[in-house]
């Protein structure tokens, strides 16, 4: 019966049996680096726990069923995650990516693996015809985030996969924007789902975690190596938050995307806002895509005031008081980010522009709060 769950069930009882030992109803943290062995290889399926972990096993199996996966894996962090899955390619494999993706992945794909001889190739996602002309014999991995961080764009998952069945090409979706409630890109052809469990899986702003799920066993055993071999492993604890996290996740998100709709239509028709990015307006350029692939439209949005006014945008993010100006997202509090100098100041000013992360661009992450405290708070703080 747990394969066949609904969603919110899944969050809950997903991959999940009572703990052998003594029955405890959510996983024990095991916090151990070794296990003891009657011989030398006999041991009740744990040796060390860089290798496998039963608290880090029951998140990733949890990870698996939420995303409708067969294989989960947890990391230290997002980008860790995403680490793993570079290193399936080889010198002189090319990726392409979307052009306006979060400042941390633009940083690993240019400064660091563009080093060890991989090519990326950075193009306005959201126009799958872009995609298509930049597709060669080289091309390896299809790298998706939608939405994207900042500017909301949505880019069609199974059009690209259609795109490139049969080229040998992965295509791996950064889901943590939209998180496994919104949006299960393995069930629409995507090869690779990847998360930064950070944000809306664990829910908390208390952890810093990544996950992989897929659906091939072949990939999978590389990504079990390269995980083991790296050793870019969550710990135990990390991996019990997360855990209780999700279990919260279908009722969280709810709120998260009822709130940032208020917000969302509030901020468009405030006086002092030039333009609100969210795909939840008919108006959104591939909102009917958006409406397609998505359960609801998420916790995000990013705003730019009257005149594109750098100082205006700095005014008010200083001034918030509900909000709470910091990195990062996903978490029941709402937070306030100037993506130009902070998610995104890896990005070359000139390139990133080109994309829309201008100096006045304001991204919010809607969190559970009452949304009338969120509009007032909007309010005093625009002025």
């Amino acid at each position: 019966m747990k394969d066949k769950l609904h969603f919110n069930s899944a969050t809950i009882h997903g991959g999940q049996e009572p703990d052998k030992a003594y029955g405890a109803v959510m996983p024990p943290i095991y916090q151990t680096s070794t296990y003891a062995q009657s011989t030398p290889g006999g041991h009740k399926g744990f040796e060390y726990s860089r290798t496998h972990n039963p608290t880090r096993q029951a998140l990733e199996k949890s990870l698996a069923s939420i995303e409708q996966g067969t294989f989960g894996f947890a990391f230290g962090s997002g980008l860790a995650a995403m680490d793993a899955v570079l290193k399936l390619l080889k010198p002189g494999d090319e990726i392409i990516s979307t052009d306006d993706l979060y400042g941390g992945s633009y940083r690993i794909f240019t400064k660091i693996f563009e080093d060890f001889g991989l090519k990326f190739h950075f193009v306005p996602m959201h126009n799958t015809k872009l995609i298509a002309s930049s597709i060669n014999k080289k091309t390896k991995l299809i790298w998706i985030e939608t939405p994207t961080n900042p500017m909301m764009n949505i880019i069609d998952i199974q059009a690209v996969v259609k795109l490139v069945k049969g080229k040998g090409i992965l295509v791996a979706v950064d889901n943590t924007f939209a998180s496994s409630y919104i949006q299960q890109p393995l069930t629409m052809g995507a090869d690779i789902v990847m998360h930064s469990a950070t944000k809306y899986l664990a829910g908390h702003s208390d952890v810093v975690l990544g996950a992989l799920v897929l659906n091939s066993s072949s990939i999978a055993d590389k990504i079990g190596f390269i995980q083991n071999a790296s050793g870019a492993i969550c710990g135990p604890m990390d991996s019990f938050l997360t855990l209780r996290g999700i279990k919260t996740l279908h009722v969280r998100m709810q709120r998260h995307c009822e709130n940032t709709a208020v917000i969302a239509k509030f901020l468009k028709n405030h006086p002092k806002i030039e333009k609100v990015y969210w795909p939840g307006f008919k108006s959104h350029p591939n909102h009917i895509i958006a409406k397609g692939q998505m359960k609801d439209y998420g916790g995000m949005l990013s705003f730019i005031t009257k005149g594109a006014d750098y100082k205006a945008a700095i005014k008010i993010v200083e001034r918030l008081e509900l909000f709470t100006l910091a990195e990062s997202l996903g978490g029941v509090e709402s937070l306030a980010g100037h993506p130009a100098s902070m998610t995104h100041a890896s990005i070359p000013k000139e390139i990133r522009e080109k994309s829309g992360v201008v100096d006045a661009l304001i991204r919010l992450s809607v969190g559970i709060e009452d949304v009338r405290d969120l509009i007032s708070d909007l309010e005093q703080a625009i002025g």
